[in-house]
């Protein structure tokens, strides 16, 4: 921020405007969205600091919240609640406490066409979002209050299509009814063992549509549960969208089933990944069953993996995406074991970064309503801090179709227990075997890193087969430095024009 901060006083400025926070992100809609992996544990944070607004004390701005310039008028900066976006006089308000300096030094000397009970308001409303802090201290992100447990049942190995960087060999194997409901029952006991009010279901294969009818039945029985026991459910069908007819979909709307669909391009840029088994094209039936859904009004969300095979075709299916208003995720490439051979998956930073950009553009042109923290920079979640990248091994279950429990679905071969423990999330928190998920704090490379409480430092399984550490940083770390000031942007941005849209209404 030292860029812009004057040497002069703030009584040596004139504004057009009082300092002003214009608007911020809506705690409401930070969602995480619906992503094939496990989502960010994000909470919502206590203030920062909840000592009293002291007038003697000295202050600073927060150098750890980076600040984006939208216009001649207006900035957007990163904040533990978000973006916020400030008027020029608000950011020369924040700047003029550089080097730190005490409120009632600043406010002594305001420009005369500052209202003082404005610009008090604005300092203090500064001071509850971490934008300004007391000297010699920083933001301290709490332990989650964790409010779901999320898990993966993994329905079938089956699956219609034969993707690139798919990291399962396809086998008959499928899970039965009878452990399907036992599954079910092993995620509700551990939700009330460790007291979480809500419950996530994520049905997955393979092809979890192959086996719909087990997918409707065991929906069914989680209701009766989540009835039973007073907690929420949530659920989810992560499918590759080739074989979805209208049944399946007023059946998933009947039982409040959410749809996640993977498309990775148009045409060629999506079947270069994602061909059927046999090698046809799949493109044309993934865009028919988005379009079915939408008649229906069932509304999916779209799960894109971007890799160095598809990146240059990420504005044009950006274009598509928000045509039909649809949420996304822009997801980067896995390498595992079965995908490693295939150079051309691998992302190389600068193309990568190219692509992205490219497709950030597309979407400045046409701003969704959607908050889009969650949503541009692969699994980096900026809507709210948080320690972890993701939930494995700590708030998250995977079983297979054999009734095994594993910390990730990309960990599957290595099982800590079975639906038929007590409480088989305890068993995963303990088990020292395997995929280890560290707090962000914890990982070499991340702790002077001012992005860390919002990336935390990446998949720990793609540190670890880059480093043989889990407790490394992503190596994708350069890329996402790249990107997020672009998404603090796009985020400022799609605020600021919400709220214009709101005064011109």
């Amino acid at each position: 921020m030292s860029k812009h901060r004057s040497s002069t006083t703030a009584s040596q400025h004139t504004s057009v405007a009082p300092p002003q926070i214009i608007c911020r992100s809506d705690k409401v809609h930070l969602s995480t969205g619906q992503c094939d992996c496990a989502c960010a544990e994000v909470i919502n944070p206590p203030p920062p600091f909840l000592t009293p607004f002291d007038h003697t004390a000295l202050y600073i701005p927060s150098r750890s919240l980076p600040a984006h310039n939208l216009s001649s008028t207006y900035q957007a900066a990163l904040s533990p609640y978000g973006v916020v976006v400030l008027n020029q006089s608000a950011f020369q308000l924040m700047a003029a406490f550089g080097g730190g300096r005490m409120p009632q030094e600043v406010l002594a000397h305001l420009p005369v066409d500052w209202p003082a009970e404005v610009t008090y308001t604005t300092l203090q409303e500064m001071v509850s979002l971490g934008l300004i802090s007391p000297l010699g201290t920083q933001p301290q992100i709490h332990p989650e209050t964790l409010t779901t447990l999320t898990a993966w049942l993994h329905v079938t190995n089956a699956c219609n299509l034969r993707c690139a960087y798919c990291y399962l060999e396809p086998t008959p194997a499928e899970m039965s009814p009878q452990v399907g409901r036992q599954a079910v029952e092993a995620v509700f006991r551990s939700a009330l063992a460790h007291n979480f009010p809500a419950v996530k279901l994520k049905y997955a294969g393979g092809e979890p549509t192959l086996r719909f009818s087990l997918v409707v039945e065991l929906h069914r029985h989680a209701t009766d549960l989540a009835a039973q026991y007073g907690l929420e459910l949530d659920g989810v069908v992560l499918s590759n969208g080739v074989g979805i007819r209208p049944p399946m979909i007023e059946a998933m709307q009947s039982l409040g089933l959410r749809l996640a669909i993977s498309l990775d391009g148009l045409g060629p840029y999506h079947d270069g990944q994602r061909p059927f088994a046999d090698g046809r094209s799949s493109f044309q039936a993934v865009a028919h069953t988005i379009d079915l859904a939408l008649s229906h009004g069932l509304v999916p969300d779209i799960s894109i993996t971007v890799s160095g095979r598809n990146a240059d075709g990420l504005p044009e299916l950006m274009a598509w995406v928000l045509e039909r208003d649809l949420p996304f995720s822009l997801n980067f490439y896995r390498e595992n074991d079965r995908s490693a051979s295939q150079i051309a998956l691998r992302l190389e930073e600068e193309r990568i970064i190219q692509g992205m950009l490219a497709a950030y553009r597309i979407i400045e042109e046409k701003l969704p309503k959607r908050c889009l923290l969650a949503s541009l920079a692969d699994r980096a979640n900026l809507a709210m801090p948080h320690l972890r990248p993701c939930s494995a091994g700590h708030s998250y279950l995977v079983i297979d179709p054999q009734g095994r429990v594993a910390k990730c679905q990309m960990d599957m071969a290595n099982p800590v227990t079975t639906i038929h423990d007590p409480d088989p999330l305890a068993r995963v928190r303990e088990s020292d075997d395997g995929l280890r998920n560290p707090p962000v704090d914890d990982k070499a490379g991340c702790h002077d890193c001012q992005w860390r409480y919002w990336c935390a430092g990446g998949c720990p399984l793609m540190a670890y087969r880059a480093t043989g550490r889990y407790d490394a940083r992503s190596p994708y770390c350069a890329i996402y430095r790249a990107l997020y000031p672009e998404v603090i942007r796009l985020e400022g941005l799609r605020l600021l024009k919400d709220e214009n849209n709101k005064v011109d209404r």
